[in-house]
């Protein structure tokens, strides 16, 4: 197994924690002329360049961005914010912004881009989802003010006062090997025309990682599984998931899909997978996904 990060993990920052509680620190880093802001709108990051070649567009932050910042570290020292504007129609038209580039959903061109951008990207996209969507307290319905710079928010009722934080949900992803030369693929139906990927579900509560891929594997395919093993983890903000990758071997072949999980799945043999080519019919899941290295790295290791 490789060392490298999987796409969007990586984050080129010092994060920087304990800076969040600081106010009068937060206050002059946003005003520093070495100050940069990721703009980010309805989830779209701020880019340049053609989209098979993106680059991350970092803008002076201070006051011409009218919004909330969002702290996400030190970058060689400079504060690094993002802020959502997601309220204005027509971001690109503010003077700050203006001829600078444009909003591209993340997952179009995330893949390309260099790895510690997309990184970047990823961050400040799920910073800005969550904070857009936790404006009221969960438990008492008061509104919920942004607090140590954007990573925590607060009900603003005395009586309540709960602290709110940011929510990542776990997911194991599997790859489901016989012990020999063949894997599991399925495809669900809203997956892109042909693609096919492995096994994957979210970690219910009181359950470990590899009670879940067991309990997933039987449920979306039928099959008992042992000797799970992990292999890599990757933060995926689509919209605040990370994805926990494994692979497991089969102890029973027999493939059966249950009606509210997957379209179809079968046994794919790793030759045919190494010579595949792409089409309509039959395609790998997406590059920037853990997905496809689990995939590409059981190919290779045959």
């Amino acid at each position: 197994m490789s060392d490298r990060p999987n796409v969007y993990a990586g984050v080129p920052l010092d994060r920087a924690a304990l800076r969040r509680k600081n106010e009068a620190w937060l206050t002059e880093a946003w005003h520093s002329p070495d100050a940069r802001a990721l703009p980010v709108w309805q989830s779209r990051s701020f880019v340049t360049g053609p989209a098979d070649a993106a680059r991350v567009v970092l803008v002076p932050a201070g006051a011409a961005l009218e919004a909330v910042p969002i702290f996400l570290g030190l970058l060689d020292e400079a504060p690094i914010f993002a802020v959502d504007l997601s309220i204005l129609e027509s971001p690109e038209t503010l003077p700050a912004l203006q001829d600078l580039g444009r909003f591209e959903d993340l997952r179009a061109v995330g893949p390309l881009m260099p790895e510690g951008e997309a990184a970047l990207c990823a961050y400040a996209r799920g910073m800005a989802w969550w904070n857009a969507r936790h404006r009221f307290c969960g438990v008492c319905g008061a509104p919920a003010a942004s607090a140590e710079a954007g990573h925590v928010r607060v009900c603003t009722d005395p009586a309540c006062a709960t602290h709110h934080f940011p929510r990542t949900d776990p997911a194991v992803i599997m790859l489901v090997h016989d012990g020999g030369d063949r894997v599991v693929l399925g495809r669900q139906s809203r997956f892109p025309p042909g693609m096919h990927s492995v096994l994957a579900g979210f970690v219910e509560p009181g359950e470990s990682l590899e009670e879940a891929v067991v309990r997933e594997v039987r449920e979306e395919v039928g099959l008992s599984v042992t000797d799970v093993r992990y292999q890599s983890s990757q933060p995926w903000p689509f919209p605040s998931s990370l994805m926990l990758g494994f692979t497991a071997r089969a102890t029973s072949f027999d493939i059966e899909t249950g009606q509210d999980e997957l379209e179809s799945a079968r046994w794919y043999d790793r030759a045919s997978l190494r010579d595949h080519v792409p089409s309509e019919e039959f395609r790998l899941p997406r590059r920037d996904s853990i997905a496809h290295r689990l995939v590409m790295e059981w190919i290779a290791g045959g």
